[in-house]
């Protein structure tokens, strides 16, 4: 890790010092790094748009936010139609996600940003038609009543939309297993491709006989596995270019052999089976589709003039239980075609693919399709296993993925982590930096001459009341040190336990200036739900709010982030504000909230989800960067300083009066937006 090479909020490279690794059964699936760090009062870079210029954090990464993830057996839809195991999937890979697109949500191939493991306990989610899922409590489905949790309660802390058995879930159902490729697999692959697409032949001349053995294709996937597979059987090929490429025409390459033997050889291979095994008849489709298949606004078809050809085909898709319908052109030239159209919609499509496995994978296309099939997909059971399991999850640029031919959600990343050579998924929400010297080099960095005595915001970047400091209660030694050098400081939380330290804050706050905050953007718990899932309720900490300015600590409200189109409309701004007031509040700041890389792909995922209609709106909003435009963020603040004037927040307060004059500002500076998550 760079941990000697760290530059982060203004820290100088070379501030920590090696890490201790800490796994804790309190805290299962999360990691604790203790570091002893070099510095801890960090000056705010000059660009930052915040309005103070020094802060403390004691913590890297949050052990508030969520986890999802899913077994690593779990097959996952790749761009090239194929499937691959979650555990084997790699950044940088592409896969299939969804995208609304008008009124229909469609697959689209994205790429995967983060792949991260954990150890999970597991449950097990079987459908109707006898697909299988293993995953944590925490994953989500797309149902057809939107996104749900595995699992949940109806009322209670652990109340969330989870899965029913009256839901079903989004997509095709359970993926086939792909064909295992042995001798009479290729033998079948061989026949179709050959029969349908390549040329043999034997003739006699004046000058001898000549034998002859010709494929030509413009796909190269289909043509070299068919030369891998004759090279395999004793056949060798000669590679050459039948056309080259020109103006709108690819270039077609061709492989040949010439001679008798080979002739022979090719023959025997080809030859119809008296009786062919399923891994033949496998084999056979994948190359009579590679050969004369196509597959065009998602229908599959495939088409030749010799009724041989037809017969076998037949024999395949019954021996396969496909679907099928036989169509004959009317308009046909020459020798009359039969076309077979295969039935079933895309879960039938992708079923024939992944059985079958065709080389030619631009054929397997099925981006802009949409999301709707009648499989039977209905929840029929959620059993937990008993078991911990080791668990994965993806980032993607959609936000989800297709696991098992369902839509599966995943976690966004949160970037900073990045700096410590951490994923910036899973490992934000479960490798947790912890500075554990921070109490005491904050006392000697307060007693150095050179230390000015200004004001410390804390809490601006990670919360540093966040649950690890349950364990490590690091801020009862900064708050202790803070108040012996009587150094003015602020604490910006969105938890409650910032009232355990209240009696260290009502003695820090008799020698200089104390001020809190909490961030409270909207009282709307349904939405608290959705955004903030692990955080306190909007009203919890509003009670945190009251009892701080009660026992004479200045406790003021960061009202953010204000959620355009969301939680800004003025019954939403009232409603929020007159609670604010009830709690006495010293100050309200309003916020509008920004969407800065790691929290805008975050944010714009959590639009696909729950309010896709807004995803041109926010495009315009956020179209230029990651502000809203100044007029509306002045138009939103102005309505809220207008609501803040007529229910008199800021007025009288009981707040501790301060005996000695400190070098402090007029009062607490405004903190900035905190996390979502």
């Amino acid at each position: 890790m760079r941990w000697d090479a760290l530059s982060l909020d203004g820290e100088e490279p070379g501030l920590f010092g090696s890490p201790v690794t800490i796994d804790t059964p309190e805290f299962r699936g999360i990691t604790f790094h203790e570091i002893r760090a070099k510095s801890i009062i960090n000056k705010v870079p000059g660009a930052s748009r915040v309005p103070f210029q020094w802060t403390i954090n004691p913590y890297r990464g949050c052990s508030h936010a969520c986890v999802y993830c899913l077994s690593g057996d779990t097959p996952i839809l790749m761009a090239d139609g194929r499937t691959k195991p979650l555990r084997d999937i790699r950044v940088g890979d592409e896969v299939y996600g969804t995208e609304v697109v008008g009124s229909y949500r469609r697959y689209v191939v994205t790429k995967v940003l983060a792949h991260w493991s954990t150890v999970k306990p597991a449950y097990r989610i079987r459908l109707e038609d006898g697909t299988e899922l293993v995953a944590s409590g925490d994953h989500r489905f797309l149902s057809d009543r939107g996104w749900k949790y595995v699992t949940g309660t109806e009322r209670g802390a652990g109340r969330r939309p989870h899965l029913t058995r009256n839901n079903k879930l989004m997509g095709v159902g359970s993926f086939a297993e792909p064909p295992k490729k042995d001798a009479d697999y290729r033998a079948g692959y061989l026949c179709g491709m050959i029969r349908g697409d390549g040329q043999l032949g034997s003739y006699s001349y004046l000058s001898g006989d000549v034998h002859r053995f010709r494929l030509a294709l413009v796909d190269r996937e289909a043509l070299d596995r068919s030369r891998i597979y004759l090279d395999g059987l004793g056949v060798p090929t000669v590679e050459f270019t039948f056309q080259s490429a020109k103006l709108g025409r690819r270039q077609i390459s061709a492989i040949c052999n010439q001679s008798k033997a080979g002739n022979s050889a090719i023959r025997r291979i080809i030859a119809w089976p008296a009786e062919a095994t399923t891994a033949w008849h496998k084999g056979f489709l994948a190359g009579i589709f590679d050969a004369e298949g196509s597959c065009s606004y998602g229908v599959l078809r495939i088409s030749n003039t010799d009724q041989e050809i037809i017969r076998h085909l037949r024999e395949s898709l019954d021996r396969l239980e496909f679907e099928y319908r036989i169509e004959q052109p009317k308009n046909a030239v020459g020798l009359p075609i039969t076309v077979i159209r295969l039935l079933g919609g895309i879960a039938e499509r992708l079923r024939f693919f992944h059985t079958v496995d065709p080389a030619i994978t631009r054929k397997q296309n099925i981006e802009g399709l949409a999301i709707k099939t009648n499989a039977r997909l209905g929840v029929r059971s959620i059993e937990a296993t008993g078991l911990d399991l080791p668990m994965y999850d993806i980032t993607t640029g959609t936000g989800d993925f297709i696991a098992n031919g369902v839509v599966s959600h995943n976690c966004f990343a949160r970037r900073t982590h990045e700096y410590l050579d951490f994923d910036s998924g899973r490992d934000f929400d479960s490798q947790i930096v912890v500075k554990v010297n921070a109490p005491e080099l904050v006392r000697r960095e307060l007693a150095t001459p050179k230390w000015a005595g200004e004001h410390i915001a804390m809490g601006t970047n990670v919360d540093c009341y966040q649950r690890a400091e349950g364990r490590y209660q690091l801020m009862p030694g900064i708050i202790e040190a803070l108040r012996d050098a009587a150094n003015p400081f602020s604490i910006l939380t969105k938890g409650s336990l910032i009232l355990r330290d209240l009696p260290l804050l009502e003695e820090a706050a008799d020698r200089t200036e104390v001020g809190a905050a909490v961030s409270v953007g909207f009282v709307d718990k349904d939405l608290w739900r959705l955004l903030e899932p692990g955080t306190p309720s909007p009203l919890k900490r509003l009670e945190v709010c009251t009892t701080l300015n009660e026992h004479g600590i200045g406790c003021g409200v960061l009202m953010g982030p204000i959620v355009p189109y969301l939680t800004d409309s003025p019954r939403q701004l009232e409603a929020a504000v007159r609670r604010i007031a009830e709690t006495g509040a010293t100050s309200i700041s309003a916020i509008v909230l920004h969407l800065r890389p790691g929290a805008r792909e975050w944010f714009t995922a959590w639009l696909h989800e729950h309010h896709p209609e807004l995803i041109a709106p926010y495009a315009r909003l956020y179209g230029r960067g990651a502000y809203a435009p100044k007029d509306y963020q002045h138009r939103i603040t102005q309505r809220v300083k207008d609501l803040a004037n007529k229910y008199r927040i800021g007025g009288h307060h009981n707040v501790r009066h301060m005996p000695t004059p400190t070098p402090s500002p007029t009062r607490p500076p405004d903190p900035e937006q905190l996390t979502l998550l």
